[in-house]
């Protein structure tokens, strides 16, 4: 069990046996229910915020210790600019990826999800909508934005994706819950180039990601702007990223290539 999730079952446990005492025996010191109760409030953010930690979910956040190669893997697309200049980026340097994609972009776009196949990609899910809220919705309404957007790729491309990356990595006991009975991968990432923000500068978001490039890395990208309102630092940076894998003889592989030792 990832660490992050025993310390909350364990602040949850605390937070229970608090309110039983108190409810048994008496009230206790105000300040010792504000502590626990603060503790308790950013463990839980933390879970939502940080996919990392696993609170709520199991996590492919990077490969196993015996893994070889990195798998880039970029978001929010397709994108009929940008998606076909990463695609013909990734054919020149000989580098597979994994594309993690917004399901009404692809309705919109399906021609260049069949592309990114047709390259020897592989494509997951990053929900329908891409709704900013998604960690509030309810579970009826994640299971129907996570359907949907299964439906839509599957319609596109003739196969159920079995990887999902939840919108913003944002993760909570509801989308667990879902994806566990979808018999969903939930994918993270070891490496955040944060190349999505407006203001971000693609000779930082290269030194970025090239300082932690390593076998198992999983490397966050975009292919595409959430609104698709501007073009993303990463399609300007990945030139200089793809040059410094092949300096340091890193292969280029899908997450499914990378998860392959763990038999997932």
């Amino acid at each position: 069990m990832p660490p992050a999730r025993l310390l909350f079952y364990t602040a949850t446990v605390g937070a229970l046996a608090l309110v039983a005492r108190s409810l048994l025996i008496g009230p206790v010191p105000t300040w010792i229910t504000l502590t626990v109760l603060a503790v308790y409030v950013t463990l839980m953010l933390l879970g939502v915020f940080i996919l990392r930690l696993q609170v709520f979910v199991d996590a492919v956040c990077r490969g196993t210790d015996d893994a070889r190669g990195v798998a880039l893997t970029f978001d929010d697309g397709p994108c009929p600019i940008n998606t076909p200049k990463v695609l013909d980026m990734l054919d020149r340097a000989g580098v597979k990826a994994t594309f993690f994609i917004i399901g009404h972009k692809a309705q919109a776009h399906p021609e260049i999800v069949q592309d990114i196949l047709k390259r020897g990609h592989v494509v997951g899910s990053h929900s329908f909508t891409h709704s900013r809220a998604f960690s509030l919705l309810s579970k009826a309404a994640v299971r129907r934005d996570i359907e949907h957007s299964l439906v839509c790729i599957e319609k596109i491309t003739g196969s159920r994706p079995a990887l999902f990356r939840p919108p913003i990595g944002h993760t909570n006991p509801r989308i667990a819950k879902v994806v566990e009975e979808l018999d969903l991968t939930v994918v993270g990432w070891s490496v955040r180039a944060l190349d999505g923000v407006a203001s971000a500068d693609p000779d930082r978001v290269a030194q970025r990601v090239i300082s932690k490039l390593e076998d198992g890395a999983i490397v966050l990208l975009h292919d595409a702007a959430e609104r698709d309102d501007r073009t993303p630092a990463s399609i300007a940076a990945l030139p200089k990223i793809l040059e410094a894998m092949d300096r340091k003889n890193l292969v280029g592989v899908t997450v499914t290539t990378l998860m392959a030792p763990m038999e997932l």
